[in-house]
């Protein structure tokens, strides 16, 4: 859509709060945001330049707008990261977080299960979370487990199984770890009372469940039962320790959510502390990908959205470093200048800090990023490491993958100067085996692969790598061997899973240090053939690409061929077996079709 196209319509766009929708030619969409004044906002893209080159492309691919109208501003604000959220589009910022958070869920049944889980279904249950840390759920389900007898077997505990007596306590019960509500032991009203104090537990709202226990311990000491007194003490005692572990900032504080942020380039990175009756209960740390330089503000906003939404947080108060316009009316911003809520802001700054930090160190290990003489450096001490002749400035590495016991391909990946080169990346489709023989498809790859090179005048790597040891590195070698290849590159097999390295004819491995960074490329370069491998075999079967001489049968398809081939491993294998025995695998009538396709000719 040109300027003057705009100016054509212009005039049918609403001066009213809402959210706008860019879509391309084709109806994709494009990017959606919100204004005070749709008609202003929408055009601010066609009648001034924009230095920003995204934001140059996104106005030429426009193709049709659409808008909504909404009664305010803080509406159009939730309604554009809803559908943000939902439909992802290009142009809008990217918040990378595909994580599955757990939550505690209290079971909608009678007498109610407290457990960890990461599914949240729409079952009438509770679901208390979620928690960023899998450890934090389970160090509170330790603590509550400890403290509220609670049931955790999955028995119907219908009132009408319960009076027939159907059931017996179990192991739990005597334990004191539950108090047997199977056998009618347990009123249900006070078992409710035991899921109220797991709820204060998991809100960080200990002094209740404090309280309760103290007075019941008092109770139990007049009455002159001092052992159930010890043991009320001893809960009180557990308590006040996990209340003492979590992070206490000020009692007196309340609920408040903190955020900060770092930008570096197109990326930014927001810290969330989530302050629960004056106690740090989660943080988390999200990246945010920009696409048309938006300012801090803009990217804090929706962060800020995004993860409220996340973590269900209805907090009243927000902490933030520079002045936000949050258009929710009952929340209140704050920009604290000292004080408690000066020294939160700092510890998420810390913390974001931290990340970003870690990130780049992460990007590091993988030798991106690195100056070349970073880069060369870790290769000269895996050339060290490994005794090699030559610096592996060109390294390959080939590793087999299949399905169940069917459909061999193999791939090649190519590493320069300790960093993928992905153009050179290669995938093979096997052609000269039946069935599955690991060491066979290994010997022709790896021929097919240094024959092309050498035919094609290409250089040959100083390293190359076979992923599956000692059997696959001698198959790599009778194919090197064949070619006239020995001395040209060093060849090695690496075993899997266990990281030893062996060299052709040496009965010892090698075993790099763990930490060393001559490990971390050879796991580099491993992990991404894995990756490259197992990528292109579920290209090929989501494509039904994969064929073999059993799905050619008529009547036979591909669920037959396959189940027949993880059984007998091979087309060769099944071509031998009797009538009857192909029957036991796929029944009578397809076992006659296999049969006599290859018989016939024998009749």
């Amino acid at each position: 859509m040109t300027a003057a196209e705009f100016q054509q319509i212009s005039h049918t766009i609403p001066l009213d709060p809402g959210i706008y929708k860019y879509y391309d030619k084709d109806g994709t969409l494009l990017y959606v945001g919100k204004a005070k004044s749709l008609r202003k906002r929408v055009s601010s893209y066609f009648v001034k330049y924009h230095d920003n080159f995204k934001t140059r492309k996104l106005v030429e691919h426009i193709h049709h707008i659409e808008f909504t109208i909404v009664n305010s501003e803080q509406d159009a604000f939730l309604l554009e990261n809803s559908l943000i959220k939902q439909f992802q589009p290009r142009y809008n910022i990217n918040l990378k977080d595909d994580k599955t958070y757990p939550y505690i869920v209290i079971k909608h049944e009678p007498f109610p299960r407290v457990f960890f889980t990461r599914n949240v279904i729409k079952d009438g249950s509770d679901y208390l979370g979620p928690f960023t840390s899998v450890g934090r759920v389970r160090e509170i389900l330790e603590v509550i487990r400890y403290n509220i007898p609670l049931r955790t077997c999955n028995l119907n505990l219908s009132d009408q199984n319960i009076k027939k007596g159907k059931f017996k306590v179990c192991l739990e019960y005597h334990l004191g770890n539950c108090k047997g509500p199977c056998e009618g032991l347990q009123t249900e009203e006070d078992y409710r009372e035991g899921l109220a104090q797991v709820k204060n537990v998991l809100k960080g709202n200990l002094s209740p469940v404090v309280n309760l226990f103290k007075e019941q311990m008092q109770q139990y000491a007049a009455a002159m039962e001092f052992e159930k007194a010890e043991i009320m003490r001893k809960k009180i005692s557990s308590l006040e320790d996990y209340s003492a572990k979590s992070t206490v900032v000020n009692t007196r504080m309340g609920n408040v959510d903190v955020f900060s942020i770092i930008s570096d380039g197109n990326h930014a990175y927001v810290n969330y502390l989530r302050i629960l009756n004056g106690t740090i209960s989660d943080t988390k740390t999200v990246t945010l990908e920009k696409q048309l330089e938006e300012g801090d503000e803009e990217v804090l906003s929706y962060a800020i959205a995004y993860l409220r939404d996340v973590f269900k947080s209805i907090t009243p108060e927000i902490v933030v470093p520079f002045p936000l316009e949050y258009p929710e009316s009952d929340v209140t911003i704050t920009v604290p200048k000292g004080g408690d809520k000066k020294k939160l802001l700092e510890l998420s700054e810390k913390n974001v800090n931290y990340f970003k930090e870690e990130l780049y160190r992460k990007k590091i290990l993988h030798l991106e990023g690195k100056s070349d003489m970073e880069r060369k450096q870790v290769l000269y001490q895996l050339q060290a490491d490994l005794e090699l002749p030559l610096l592996p400035e060109h390294i390959e590495c080939f590793d087999n993958s299949n399905f169940q016991g069917a459909y061999p391909v193999s791939a090649c990946v190519v590493f320069k100067d300790g960093v993928a080169s992905k153009k050179d990346y290669r995938h093979f489709n096997i052609k000269t085996v039946e069935g599955i023989n690991d060491f066979a498809s290994m010997k022709e790859v790896v021929y097919r692969r240094y024959s092309r090179l050498l035919a094609e005048q290409q250089p040959l790597p100083q390293l190359v790598i076979i992923d599956g040891g000692k059997g696959q590195l001698g198959s790599a070698m009778e194919s090197i061997r064949a070619l006239d290849l020995i001395g040209s590159m060093t060849v090695v097999g690496l075993a899997k899973n266990e990281e030893e390295i062996f060299f052709p004819g040496d009965s010892e491995s090698i075993k790099l240090p763990f930490n060393s960074e001559s490990l971390k490329l050879i796991r580099r370069v491993r992990d991404e053939v894995h990756r490259f491998g197992i990528t292109f075999h579920r290209q090929k079967r989501s494509k039904g690409t994969f064929k073999n001489e059993l799905e050619t049968i008529k009547g036979i398809g591909e669920q037959t061929a396959t189940q027949l081939l993880k059984t007998f491993r091979s087309v060769a294998k099944i071509k031998l077996l009797s009538e009857e025995d192909l029957t036991q695998e796929i029944g009578s009538a397809k076992a006659k079709l296999v049969w006599e396709h290859f018989h016939k000719s024998q009749g």
